[in-house]
């Protein structure tokens, strides 16, 4: 069977996480996507809404789609694909998330470009991801109350094409959580 690995990328919403990850996905010849939002998206009824001040329920829908997407993430991997699983993961729970995963050791890339050039990136977006919170906000949790794990790279000014360069350049360095 191929090599296989689990590349979780995180950041805060518009920082680059489904475009890098797509690249990235494509750069090896068994791979897959994993994109944590579409489990939020499959709760029709009854879905909470993360907010500043999140309900309990809406913490443990949160916790939910994390296990949903390692699961998705988890199978793919043991069948021989370079996973690649993005989602918003940050502030404390990114240290919860980290615990849900039970293979060792994995990839953790977190893209932490500029706010400003997020909140640019937002405006240009055909999808809105700011409601509850601004780039800006999200920011501060990032970089003041994340974990401070895995390969953490600045791509405010980067390419696509450079940012993935830089993944793969890291991913068995600094990106390893063991």
């Amino acid at each position: 069977m191929a090599e296989s690995k689990l590349i979780v990328i995180t950041g805060i919403m518009a920082s680059g996480k489904s475009t890098v990850a797509q690249a990235l996905a494509e750069r090896f010849p068994r791979s897959a996507h994993v994109r944590g939002d579409s489990y939020r998206r499959s709760i029709i009824n009854g879905r909470i809404e993360m907010s500043p001040e999140p309900a309990e329920d809406a913490l443990g829908q949160l916790r939910l789609r994390y296990l949903m997407a390692i699961s998705s993430a988890e199978q793919y991997r043991r069948h021989g694909f370079v996973t690649i699983l993005q989602d918003t993961i940050i502030g404390p729970m990114l240290g919860e998330f980290i615990d849900m995963i039970e293979h060792r050791p994995f990839s953790l890339i977190v893209l932490a470009p500029d706010p400003a050039e997020v909140a640019e990136r937002e405006r240009h977006r055909t999808k809105t991801g700011y409601g509850s919170f601004s780039p800006e906000q999200l920011d501060v949790v990032l970089r003041n109350e994340t974990p401070k794990l895995g390969y953490w790279l600045d791509s405010t000014t980067l390419t696509v094409a450079e940012t993935v360069e830089q993944i793969v350049d890291n991913l068995d360095g600094p990106a390893l959580v063991t």
